[in-house]
C-alpha cells in the first residue's frame, strides 16, 4: 500500500501565535513558561491538523521558536563563547544567537550570528560559527522530546533532523578558525553526537527517522560521495530506519552513490525536477531501497494536478511495487501559508486555484488514496479545478505581451557610461565625500499601522489617510535633516511590505488576508500571488516621494522594489516562465522610474535583495537566470537621463560568486549587506574591484543593538583599504522598518558622526 507523508509544516501557528508569543516574551510582557505553553499548543495544532487531513507519516522535531538550523546548533552545544559569557538564561542565549542582545545597564552587548538564505528559498537560517575547537555534545534531543510529546497525544510521528553533511555545509566558519578549515572538517567530531541522538530515538521505539540532506541537490553534494558513505555507514547501525530526504532540486550524479547507502528510502523533489524520476527508478530498482516521491509542492501555492501526479507515481509503483513507494510533499511546507479556510475575500474562482499547507496535506492523502484504488469526489473536483485554471491561463493581456515583444536592445542600456553619468549627477545632488543615506524604510510605528488599518476598514477617508501619511513623512524628513543625513528618503510609512505594496497597485496580482509565511525569526510576510499578465495602471510612489522632496532642500531618493525581487518574493505563475514574468514587471517599473525622474526625484533606488537567492542551485543553470535577471533590472532603470542616479540594494546573500553580474547591472550606486557577515565582502571587492559607487552596510539592522560610533569608524577604515574613498557611501545594512525609533535615532547619529570623522581622516 502506498503511504502519504509531509516533510514539515508551518510553525508560525494560526493567527501568527508564535510571533505574538515570542515578541511578548522579548518585550517582557510574558514569561518563558507562558511562551512554552503557546509553543506546545501550536505543536499539538499542527500534528492534529495533519492527522485530520489523513496523512500517514507526520513529522515532528522541526518546530522552532526562531530557526531550525539555530536549534540544531544550540542543541549540539555550538554556542560561541561571546554568548555563554553574558550570564543570560538558556532561552535568552538562544535568542541572542539569532538576533543579538544589548542591555547597557548590565553591560551586555553581543551581536547576532550571521544570517543566510536557505538554499534558493525566501527563508533565512542562522549560521552559527564553527571551528576545530567547537565542543559538540548533545544538550537536548529535540527530535525525541517532540516524538514523545506527539505520542502522548496518540499521534505517531517521524522525527526530522538535519543530516550531518547539510548541517555542516550551512553553518559558518568562525573568524578565528585556521585559514584552511571548513566546517565539514568537523564531521568526525560531530558524528558521535548524531549517534547518541539516533540511538536514543531507536531505543524509544522510533521506527523511521527523516534525515534532511538538501546538499544532495547542489554541485557540492555530488563531490561528497565519500563523506556520505562514511556518515551513513556509521549512523545506520544505531539509528531507526533512515529516510534520506532531498528538496529544492535534482540529485543528479549523486544517485550513483546514494543507491549504495545503508538507508531505508530516498526522497526526491519531483515538483521542481520531475525528469529525475526515470533515472532514480532505474538506479533503485535493483536495490531494496524505497522511494518517496515529492509530488505536492512545498514551495508554491497552486493546487496540485493530482491526475498528473498520479501518473508519475504509477510509474514508480509499476517499477518498484506499492510497498516501496510513498507520496509526499516536495519539501517542508514551511514556505506556504497555513490554510485557505480563513481567506474570506478571495473569490470562489481564485480559491479553486490555490492550495496552502492544510490543503496540500489533504492532496498528499488524496493522491495516496487514489493510488490505492480510491478516487474520491475531491479527486474528481481537483481535475475540474485544474482544467478551469488552464482555461483562465489561456487568456492574457495582449497589450502587455505586445509591449514586451517590441522591446529593443537599446532599452536595456543607459545613455552613457558611468563616468559621464557621475559628473552629471554630482551637479544636481551636490553630496559630500562619504555621503550618508539609509536603505529606505523607517520604523513602522503602531500609529502608522493603526492609520493603515483604519483606512482599510473605511474608518479614515482618503484625504485623512493621506494627511496622516504626510505627517509621518514630514517627521521622518525632519529627523533625517536634524541628524545630518545627506541623501534622504521618505521613510515608506504608506507601505505594508516592500513587495505587497507594489503588487496591490499592479494588475495581475491577488492577495491573501492571512497568508503569512515565515521569513526569519518573528519576521513574517504575506507574499502576493501572480495570476496573470502584469502592468502598471497608474503611478505608485510618485505622490509620496514628491511630497517628501517638497518639504526638504536636500535631495530625496525614490524607493522601488526591483522586478526580480517582486517576483522571487511572490508566488509566481506556473504556466509561463519566470523570465517572462520578470520582464513584464520590469516594464511596469520602468514607467514608475521614468515618472519619478520627471517629478524631479534625482536619485531612485530599485532594490534587488532577492537576485542572489533566485540563483539556481546548479551552476550549469546560472547563466540563463543571470541573463534575464540582470536584463530585467536594466530594462526597469535605463529609461532615465544621465543626471538621475540609479541605486540598488542587496542583502541576505553571499554575492562573491556572482559579483561580475552585479557589476553588469550598471547601477550608479549599490548598497550591500556587509556587517553581519564580518565584512567578508571586502575580499570580493579586493578581488574584483567595483568601478561605480558602493555602500557596504556599516551596521546590522536585524538586531536591536545600537552600534557604537567607533564600531562604524572601524568598518569605514576597513572599507577604504579595498574601495576608493571617493566611491564609498555610508549606510546601514538594510531598511529600518522592523526597528524601534530609539535605537534608530542612536544608530544613525553614530553613523553620521563616523562619516564626518571619515571626511576629516580618511581622504
Amino acid at each position: 500500500m502506498v503511504q502519504s507523508a509531509v516533510l514539515g509544516y508551518p510553525r508560525i501557528g494560526k493567527g501568527r501565535a508564535i510571533k505574538k508569543a515570542v515578541e511578548s516574551y522579548w518585550g517582557g510582557k510574558s514569561s518563558e513558561a507562558e511562551l512554552q505553553e503557546v509553543a506546545k499548543a501550536v505543536r499539538k495544532e499542527r500534528w492534529e491538523s495533519l492527522k485530520t487531513a489523513g496523512v500517514d507519516i507526520i513529522p515532528s522535531g522541526e518546530f522552532t521558536l526562531y530557526d531550525h538550523l539555530l536549534d540544531h546548533s544550540f542543541n549540539f552545544n555550538v554556542i560561541p563563547e561571546r554568548f555563554t559569557s553574558q550570564g543570560l538564561s538558556p532561552l535568552d542565549t538562544y535568542f541572542a544567537m539569532g538576533r543579538g542582545h544589548q542591555d547597557r545597564a548590565k553591560g551586555i552587548d553581543v551581536a547576532a550570528n550571521e544570517m543566510g538564505k536557505f538554499f534558493d528559498s525566501n527563508y533565512h537560517v542562522v549560521k552559527v560559527d564553527h571551528s576545530p575547537s567547537t565542543p559538540f555534545k548533545l544538550n537536548r534531543n529535540q527530535a525525541l522530546e517532540e516524538y514523545n510529546e506527539a505520542k502522548a497525544l496518540g499521534i505517531t510521528t517521524r522525527p526530522v533532523i538535519f543530516g550531518p553533511i547539510t548541517y555542516l555545509s550551512l553553518v559558518r566558519k568562525a573568524r578565528d578558525a585556521p585559514v584552511d578549515y571548513t566546517p565539514l572538517d568537523s564531521l568526525d567530531a560531530l558524528l558521535p553526537v548524531y549517534k547518541e541522538l539516533l540511538t536514543q530515538l531507536k531505543e524509544a521505539g522510533v521506527e523511521y527517522v527523516q534525515v534532511d540532506e538538501q546538499m544532495l541537490v547542489t554541485d557540492k553534494g555530488e563531490s561528497l560521495a565519500a563523506e556520505f558513505k562514511k556518515v551513513y555507514e556509521a549512523l545506520a547501525p544505531v539509528a531507526p530506519k533512515i529516510v534520506l530526504t532531498t528538496a529544492y532540486g535534482r540529485v543528479g550524479k549523486s544517485l550513483e552513490f546514494l543507491k549504495e547507502l545503508p538507508i531505508h528510502a530516498l526522497h526526491l523533489d519531483l515538483d521542481r525536477e520531475p525528469k529525475q524520476l526515470d533515472a532514480a527508478l532505474a538506479a533503485l530498482k535493483p536495490t531494496k531501497l524505497a522511494i518517496e516521491l515529492g509530488l505536492v509542492s512545498g514551495r508554491n501555492i497552486w493546487k496540485n494536478d493530482l491526475k498528473a501526479s498520479k501518473a508519475l507515481a504509477e510509474k514508480a509503483v509499476a517499477e518498484l511495487g506499492a510497498e516501496r513507494v510513498t507520496v509526499s510533499t516536495s519539501s517542508s511546507l514551511l514556505h506556504t501559508p497555513i490554510s485557505l479556510k480563513v481567506e474570506s475575500k478571495l473569490t470562489e474562482q481564485q480559491l479553486s486555484w490555490l492550495s496552502f499547507a492544510e490543503e496540500k496535506a489533504e492532496e498528499v492523502a488524496l493522491l495516496a488514496g487514489a493510488l490505492n484504488g480510491t478516487e474520491s469526489a475531491a479527486f474528481e473536483k481537483n481535475t475540474k479545478d485544474i482544467a478551469a485554471r488552464r482555461e483562465f491561463e489561456r487568456t492574457s493581456d495582449s497589450a502587455v505581451r505586445d509591449r514586451l515583444a517590441a522591446v529593443t536592445p537599446e532599452q536595456y542600456a543607459r545613455k552613457d557610461a558611468f563616468p559621464v553619468r557621475r559628473e552629471a549627477q554630482k551637479k544636481h545632488l551636490n553630496l559630500p565625500k562619504f555621503p550618508t543615506t539609509t536603505i529606505g524604510s523607517f520604523p513602522q510605528t503602531k500609529e502608522i499601522r493603526l492609520a493603515r488599518a483604519k483606512f482599510g476598514k473605511g474608518e479614515l477617508t482618503q484625504a485623512q489617510y493621506e494627511e496622516a501619511m504626510e505627517n509621518e513623512i514630514k517627521a521622518v524628513v525632519d529627523f533625517q535633516e536634524k541628524v545630518g543625513l545627506d541623501l534622504l528618503v521618505h521613510g515608506e510609512p504608506e507601505r505594508n511590505d516592500m513587495v505587497q505594496y507594489f503588487g496591490e497597485q499592479l494588475t495581475g496580482f491577488i492577495f491573501t488576508q492571512l497568508g503569512w509565511v515565515q521569513s526569519y525569526g518573528s519576521r513574517y510576510v504575506r507574499p502576493p500571488i501572480v495570476v496573470s499578465d502584469v502592468s502598471r495602471p497608474a503611478p505608485m510612489t510618485v505622490r509620496w516621494s514628491s511630497y517628501a522632496q517638497s518639504v526638504s532642500q536636500k535631495p530625496m531618493k525614490g524607493m522601488l522594489t526591483g522586478p526580480v525581487t517582486i517576483l522571487n518574493w511572490s508566488f509566481p505563475r506556473a504556466d509561463v516562465s519566470k523570465e517572462v514574468q520578470s520582464f513584464q514587471l520590469a516594464l511596469a517599473l520602468r514607467d514608475e522610474v521614468n515618472d519619478l525622474a520627471k517629478a524631479g526625484i534625482r536619485a531612485i533606488q530599485v532594490d534587488e535583495p532577492a537576485i542572489r537567492e533566485g540563483l539556481p542551485l546548479r551552476k550549469e543553470d546560472w547563466d540563463n537566470y543571470l541573463r534575464w535577471a540582470v536584463d530585467s533590472f536594466r530594462l526597469a532603470t535605463s529609461g532615465v537621463e544621465n543626471d538621475t542616479q540609479i541605486h540598488s540594494h542587496f542583502c541576505y546573500s553571499d554575492f562573491g560568486d556572482i559579483f561580475p553580474h552585479i557589476q553588469r547591472l550598471d547601477a550608479d550606486v549599490i548598497s550591500i549587506e556587509a556587517s553581519k557577515a564580518d565584512l567578508k565582502l571586502l575580499d570580493v571587492f579586493a578581488s574584483h574591484g567595483y568601478s561605480n559607487e558602493i555602500g557596504p552596510g556599516v551596521y546590522d539592522i536585524h538586531s536591536p543593538r545600537v552600534p557604537s560610533e567607533q564600531e562604524i569608524k572601524d568598518r569605514l577604515q576597513a572599507f577604504v583599504k579595498v574601495i576608493p574613498a571617493d566611491l564609498l557611501i555610508v549606510n546601514p545594512d538594510c531598511g529600518l522598518k522592523t526597528r524601534g525609533w530609539k535605537e534608530t535615532e542612536e544608530s544613525l547619529a553614530n553613523l553620521v558622526a563616523a562619516a564626518r570623522w571619515a571626511r576629516e581622516n580618511l581622504l
